[in-house]
């Protein structure tokens, strides 16, 4: 991909969950922009694979975020940034009637608390440069039911929450922070709350809902696509926001 946001170049990012889905994507697309790149996640074997698709410098820290030490040593290692694109997450379907302690816990510690905690770091150690872009991955289920999907749900919300209060405390810096909001993408995480959501015995009901995407099911390179604009200066009027990526969904709810 020819080069869409020189204004990336040279620049430095980190992105989390870049060792599959969205996260890869991301990673990529910012080293095709020419930025260097800094990725983790926990799986060393993908993450390097990750690594080898980028055409630019780049760094991988196989870290789990979810261990303070560990979230520590991360920030402690890296470089001052101009931009931060958290995708590490989980959906884990559970339903309400036999979800615990453990179950929450599980959730909300990757998709809300490590990316909460890994950012106030990253703050308060000065490591972003002024006028840097942080962007969260929300989800379009952060302001509707979903099947199972009770923590994923409130995690998301809490992000979206966490990105606003960040606008208003770092704008003296020119940092702005802003969500994606998507909806479906073939990603392994679609795949296994595609199949919660809907028995494979009823592909005609599955059908009906894939047909309620006007665009069609997204691509991680759709995501991929507004992550670069969130984090490029085309976007330097926009902060405290979330973008909803649905392919046509929402307008139908």
């Amino acid at each position: 991909m020819s080069a869409i946001y020189n204004d990336l170049k040279d620049k430095t990012f980190l992105v989390t969950g870049a060792s599959s889905g969205i996260g890869k994507a991301v990673a990529v697309a910012l080293g095709e922009q020419g930025a260097k790149v800094i990725i983790t996640g926990r799986d060393k074997v993908r993450l390097q694979e990750t690594a080898d698709m980028i055409p630019t410098q780049s760094m991988q820290i196989s870290v789990d975020l979810v261990d303070e030490s560990e979230r520590n040593a991360l920030v402690d290692a890296i470089p001052r940034l101009d931009g931060l694109c958290h995708a590490a997450g989980i959906i884990n379907p559970f339903p309400i009637r036999y979800l615990d302690q453990t179950q929450f816990d599980k959730v909300f510690a990757i998709n809300a608390t490590a990316p909460i905690l890994l950012t106030s770091r990253l703050l308060g150690k000065k490591k972003f440069n002024d006028h840097a872009s942080i962007v969260f991955l929300s989800s379009v289920s952060s302001d509707r039911a979903m099947k199972g999907g009770a923590t994923y749900t409130i995690s998301k919300a809490a992000i979206e929450a966490f990105s606003r209060t960040i606008t208003l405390e770092h704008a003296s810096q020119g940092i702005r922070s802003n969500c994606l909001k998507p909806a479906m993408i073939k990603t392994a995480m679609y795949q296994k709350a595609k199949d919660f959501a809907f028995d494979p015995n009823h592909n005609a009901r599955l059908q009906t809902y894939k047909d309620r995407y006007l665009l069609g099911i997204g691509e991680t390179s759709d995501v991929a696509m507004a992550t670069l604009f969130l984090l490029s200066s085309s976007s330097r009027w926009i902060t405290g926001s979330e973008l909803t990526l649905d392919g046509g969904l929402s307008p139908q709810i």
